[in-house]
């Protein structure tokens, strides 16, 4: 597996966040992904990357794509894996969450994936642990393999990402899948549009290099990719907008709204999708809709994340 050069130059041995990467990591990550496509799609699905090694997969939040992402990931790789969910779990009869997971870790992982509610959840595990520590998303902080999965499927479609024009629309203020994404564009090179309602953009954004637009009829025109991302209710305290159809009357994607990007635009949304309130299922299932590509570019993305993790590891525990 051609993957020797770029396991050698990853000296991480935690995956936190795109913050902290370099642009040299983030492409070092998306060159190992393009590779395990490349070889699944020439009938190597099962690698023995991993094998003996061990995955814990800790999720203290629901989660469909990611979870299932992440397990088939590491038994693509010949890892075994934990699975733990918070629901039916100890935590239900007081045990902290650090206990739960050092209660994990005494079964053996070799790696840990930690998606919780809490903003730096997996930061602190990382220093509370033996073992290396994935960031499956974190409160509003960061999502990086949800970045790294975008990124990847970008490129795949329109090359290189310097001087591409990226907007970001909807719950800007609450969401972690943007404040990874604005990392990765950025460091990549890109122009990043931030476009939702005012209440729902952190004026302080523009710290991390991006443009704001209230509009997004006003950006249409300009942008290579439109990433929709899903107004998280769940997280919200209060009313940041009037109505749902208020919402997608000014910020969803629909028909009228594809036709009027370039030609070869992309549109990309991290699910679960919401049908009717970030888009319709004209532009959900349309032709310039790149939705299924990210989850199936996903898979190959941890593939990646998991294997330059147990790399720098065993390269650490060799130069010890």
């Amino acid at each position: 597996m051609d993957g020797d050069s770029r396991a050698s130059n990853w000296k991480h041995r935690h995956l936190l966040g795109l913050e902290s990467l370099s642009a040299e990591d983030i492409v070092a990550v998306l060159d190992q992904a393009a590779e395990f496509k490349r070889l699944a799609e020439q009938g190597e699905r099962k690698l023995t990357a991993l094998a003996g090694q061990t995955v814990a997969n800790l999720f203290f939040e629901p989660s469909t794509r990611t979870r299932t992402s992440f397990s088939l990931a590491a038994k693509r790789l010949s890892a075994d894996t934990i699975e733990f969910s918070a629901s039916g779990s100890s935590l239900s009869k007081g045990e902290t969450y650090l206990d739960t997971a050092r209660t994990i870790e005494a079964l053996g992982p070799s790696m840990v994936v930690v998606r919780h509610s809490s903003p730096g959840a997996p930061h602190m595990l990382s220093r509370q642990l033996d073992v290396g520590v994935l960031n499956a998303g974190d409160g509003t902080h960061e999502h990086p393999t949800q970045a790294l999965l975008d990124l990847f499927t970008i490129r795949e479609h329109r090359g290189d990402l310097a001087g591409k024009t990226v907007a970001l629309v909807g719950d800007i203020r609450h969401s972690r899948v943007a404040r990874s994404n604005i990392w990765g564009l950025r460091k990549l090179g890109a122009r990043v549009i931030v476009c939702g309602p005012a209440t729902l953009v952190p004026r302080n954004i523009t710290e991390m290099g991006v443009e704001i637009s209230y509009s997004l009829d006003r950006v249409l025109g300009e942008v290579d990719c439109v990433n929709l991302l899903r107004v998280q209710f769940e997280r919200q305290r209060g009313a940041f907008f009037p109505s749902i159809a208020e919402y997608a009357h000014l910020f969803g994607m629909n028909g009228d709204r594809q036709r009027r990007m370039k030609d070869d635009a992309l549109i990309l949304a991290p699910g679960p999708i919401n049908r009717g309130v970030e888009l319709t299922p004209e532009v959900a299932d349309g032709s310039k809709s790149v939705i299924l590509d990210q989850v199936t570019n996903g898979l190959v993305i941890r593939m990646a994340c998991l294997y330059l993790l147990d790399r720098a590891a065993a390269n650490a525990e060799a130069n010890a």
